[in-house]
């Protein structure tokens, strides 16, 4: 019963983040990319599916819930006419992307494809560090401080414990954490806001 209760706090966690987000840009003060949300979206769905077909239970269902409210970020975007210019490199990682499934399909097993998907989100992230690393002040801390706990509670909620299940909250948790403690020396460094 209680890996079901911190799975519904995981969840809870996921959209106290993302609700001053998707505000933000319905307001038109936050305007992300609508390819890197899409993949985003795309990736996390698929880590959810992976995820659930391995026996991770209710430590899923926050990257469940992510990966739909991260496709709705994507929506809200474009129709915010937020940036919609794509790269090559969005190209790559939207291919990869879709190349994972059929991966899984072979194999059996979603490993490889989790795997995979995360390396893309991970290096998807190394874009935010080099800009926020210029420009401290420009990312909310909080929702990564909230992301960063929400991936530990979805950790703890898992019912089974495996690569596949844990390697994309671990390692985006960590990238997280890393990201916020750069954001913390940074403005420090920086020293206004």
């Amino acid at each position: 019963m209680y890996k079901e209760i911190l799975g519904v706090v995981a969840v809870a966690i996921t959209w106290i983040a993302f609700l001053p987000y998707i505000r933000s840009i319905q307001h038109g003060k936050t305007k992300p990319h609508v390819f890197s949300w899409v993949i985003w979206g795309l990736t996390t769905f698929i880590v959810f599916l992976g995820q659930i077909a391995d026996g991770g239970g209710a430590g899923a269902w926050a990257i469940g819930v992510s990966g739909v409210i991260t496709t709705y970020v994507a929506w809200l975007a474009y129709q915010k006419k937020a940036d919609i210019q794509i790269t090559p490199t969005d190209w790559i990682f939207f291919t990869l992307a879709l190349c994972a499934l059929p991966l899984w399909y072979i194999h059996d097993d979603p490993l490889w494809t989790v795997v995979i998907l995360t390396s893309i989100d991970a290096l998807g992230f190394g874009s935010t560090f080099r800009k926020s690393y210029y420009k401290p002040f420009d990312e909310q801390l909080g929702f990564y401080v909230l992301m960063t706990t929400r991936n530990a509670v979805s950790i703890a909620a898992l019912i089974h414990y495996s690569i596949t299940t844990v390697i994309f909250p671990a390692l985006t948790g960590f990238l997280g954490l890393l990201f916020i403690l750069m954001l913390l020396v940074r403005r420090r460094q920086v020293g206004h806001g």
